[in-house]
């Protein structure tokens, strides 16, 4: 095998002068304006996480702070930066990635665990220092990781709700989505969500704690209750929201604009009543959730799609946490429509797939064919039946 040193598409930062490849994002001053920001808040860490504020398996272009800051473009990983030092964790399917992204301003970490983070914050922050995050970009799970991994350590765990990548990045920082929602027609849900609300609403009577409200973060979950459709993020159906679901009221955040008037007509048609849905701006559930939690309440949450963020401002004893929530429990199991839309759906995939695979088979033999050009010709496939609102996700097209 060659030397690492002889390959020119990964960088070589123990070269004079240091070897980066045309691939490698150079990073020197978004760290600058970081380290800047860092000792506003003085803030010794920061640290930055490939995730957004619902917990989505994908993200936005407007969510994807890890790559802007680090150049690193894979789907899982974490930064930390301090104010010298800058190092990535990732897994082994995006080490050979990494090095063609990263400059020699990253140090690149071959583990994901988050002792193995941890301990390179205590090596690199002295005592009394801050390490920060913003609280709102991590799950409660991880959030606890890392409080226990620093706790007794003599730093200090500092949640900031002002998200310092976000400060730096400014006004190049892409816009969000201003693409339209959109109601599902019932032919492909099976159920109205008016429906659906009193299925939840029954779930939360029955349950021995009597909790007096849900508050659903997944993406998918409001869109699945209140049967409404987006494509704020690539290859997913959904639209930024959360909602908060009591015993009489429905509050929808979500950026009300955006609603075709189909939606909001069909979210308006209860009202006034129980199944009346009260549209709030998106960036007010916050301050919504702290109101309410000042009562006499309990909100169950599911922990798996919830922030630490949103969590920490329900006091522990108005908590009822369970891994999902119950919409999420109850959009696993799928009604007779929707077995029937799942199942036609599969034909008609099948269908695309068929005819790609004849193509295939006639045009391989011309050597005219590459894996890219493959996977553009399957896409045009799926693209051209009936109902398609494209992949679930970019088509990983190999051959050989």
């Amino acid at each position: 095998p060659q030397a690492p040193s002889a390959r020119n598409d990964i960088r070589n930062c123990s070269a004079d002068p240091p070897y980066l490849p045309p691939t490698a994002t150079n990073t020197t001053a978004r760290l600058a304006v970081l380290r800047g920001v860092l000792r506003t808040h003085g803030v010794h860490a920061y640290i930055v996480p490939s995730t957004d504020a619902h917990m989505s398996e994908y993200i936005s272009e407007r969510d994807a702070r890890l790559g802007w800051l680090t150049g690193f473009t894979g789907s899982a990983g974490t930064a930390v930066v301090t104010r010298d030092e800058a190092a990535l964790w990732t897994d082994s399917r995006y080490w050979t990635q990494a090095e063609r992204e990263l400059d020699c301003n990253w140090e690149l970490q071959r583990t994901t665990s988050i002792e193995s983070i941890a301990t390179w914050i205590l090596k690199m922050v002295p005592a009394e220092g801050n390490v920060s995050l913003d609280p709102f970009l991590f799950s409660i799970d991880t959030w606890n990781s890392y409080s226990r991994a620093l706790h007794g350590s003599g730093r200090t765990l500092l949640p900031l709700e002002t998200n310092l990548v976000d400060q730096a990045w400014g006004d190049q920082r892409p816009p969000p989505s201003s693409s339209e929602i959109y109601s599902l027609p019932a032919e492909f849900t099976g159920s109205s969500w008016q429906k659906k609300v009193a299925g939840i609403r029954q779930r939360m009577e029955q349950h021995v704690r009597r909790p007096t409200a849900v508050l659903l973060s997944g993406l998918e979950e409001t869109a699945w209750l209140f049967n409404l459709r987006g494509d704020d993020i690539p290859y997913n159906p959904v639209f930024y929201s959360y909602t908060l679901l009591t015993n009489t009221t429905i509050s929808l955040f979500v950026e009300q604009s955006r609603l075709s008037e189909e939606a909001r007509q069909s979210l308006r048609s209860g009202c006034p009543g129980p199944l009346c849905v009260e549209l709030q701006e998106y960036g007010q559930v916050s301050a919504h959730l702290r109101r309410y939690a000042q009562g006499n309440v309990t909100v169950w949450l599911g922990t798996e799609y919830t922030t630490y963020g949103l969590y920490a401002i329900i006091p522990q004893e108005k908590l009822l946490e369970e891994s999902y929530s119950p919409v999420m429990t109850a959009k696993a199991v799928k009604n007779a429509q929707e077995q029937e839309m799942l199942r036609a759906a599969h034909v008609r995939d099948a269908v695309a797939v068929i005819q790609y695979l004849l193509w295939l088979q006639r045009t391989v033999p011309q050597g005219q064919v590459d894996e890219f050009s493959g996977a553009q010709r399957i896409d045009a496939f799926r693209w051209a039946q009936e109902h398609s609102r494209g992949p679930s996700f970019q088509s990983i097209s190999a051959s050989g």
